[in-house]
């Protein structure tokens, strides 16, 4: 597969939106901001978050929504490379919040849930009804891992409901083709998980052993972040260690696709035909652009 450099010198970036005007919108981590990206490679920043953006979409109401992790990480630049690295003793919790293009304003819309602040919000995916599915991926402390969670939010600011929790790493999130899975990775166990839907924002009861079913689990040292589902089903999970896209077929078979970066953390679909795929390659800093074999899926809500 031919892949383009589109740009470098990015902050630890992540989240990438395929915006209609051609341009990417992606977080940068550690810079703590917003950036879009045009086809030349021109960075724009648009607006500073606070703590740690991760993951991003477009809402109903045509604004941005992030999930931010609040500072979540701490960084270790080894060999040139950007690594992130345990909690600080500062963090306090994530959020969630939403970026208006026409007042360039950012607002916090959640904080908390049933009273309990979220740890560190990761990625999130609208429906077709106008909510949201999101991850919170815990935290990684010198006492230990505090478990994440799977939520469902409205974006009117008028509910949010933790639907799974006690998931050890819950990182990209994704809906299938019909809307009627919930598709989320796993970090630490490499592990692809999919959560049947009864209602629109309702999980089905989870089965007897485990929060969902495993669609599969990846062999050896290998570490899962955020996705994109494809519009025939297949998931692609950015990979971590073994760096690149690894594609998820429902049926439980998989297939890696290399990128240069042992720690790629999203991908997104684009382009008139929505075979233009966006990959972050976070550790050097770049994004990249490559034409996929398959077309993505396209979201419910764009701009």
């Amino acid at each position: 597969m031919e892949i383009e450099l589109v740009a470098e010198a990015l902050e630890f970036p992540e989240g990438p939106v395929a915006m209609a005007d051609g341009s990417i919108l992606l977080t940068e981590i550690k810079a703590a901001r917003i950036t879009r990206v045009w086809p030349d490679g021109r960075k724009e920043m648009l607006v500073e978050t606070g703590g740690g953006p991760n993951g991003a979409a477009i809402g109903p109401d045509g604004a941005l929504w992030i999930t931010n992790n609040g500072g979540a990480f701490t960084w270790h630049e080894q060999r040139g490379l950007t690594i992130p690295g345990p909690t600080p003793a500062s963090h306090q919790g994530g959020s969630i919040q939403r970026y208006d293009f026409a007042t360039c304003q950012i607002s916090t819309i959640y904080e908390a849930c049933d009273g309990k602040r979220l740890i560190s919000p990761n990625d999130l995916v609208f429906d077709a009804e106008g909510g949201f599915w999101f991850t919170d991926h815990g935290c990684t402390t010198s006492d230990g891992r505090r478990f994440g969670a799977l939520y469902y939010a409205k974006a009117d600011g008028s509910g949010i409901v933790r639907q799974r929790h006690q998931l050890l790493s819950p990182n990209g999130v994704g809906l299938s083709p019909d809307q009627q899975m919930v598709y989320v990775a796993d970090t630490h166990h490499a592990r692809l998980w999919a959560f049947d839907l009864e209602a629109p924002g309702e999980l089905a009861p989870p089965p007897r052993r485990g929060p969902g079913r495993v669609v599969a689990a990846l062999q050896g040292y290998q570490l899962l972040d955020s996705l994109a589902v494809e519009a025939g089903g297949k998931v692609c999970v950015a990979t971590i260690i073994n760096g690149g896209i690894t594609a998820f077929d429902p049926d439980g078979s998989v297939e890696h696709v290399p990128f240069p970066d042992f720690l790629c953390t999203n991908i997104c679909f684009g382009g008139s035909d929505m075979r233009d795929a966006w990959i972050t390659a976070s550790s050097t800093g770049k994004l990249y652009k490559a034409r996929w074999p398959r077309p993505g899926l396209q979201l419910a809500f764009n701009a």
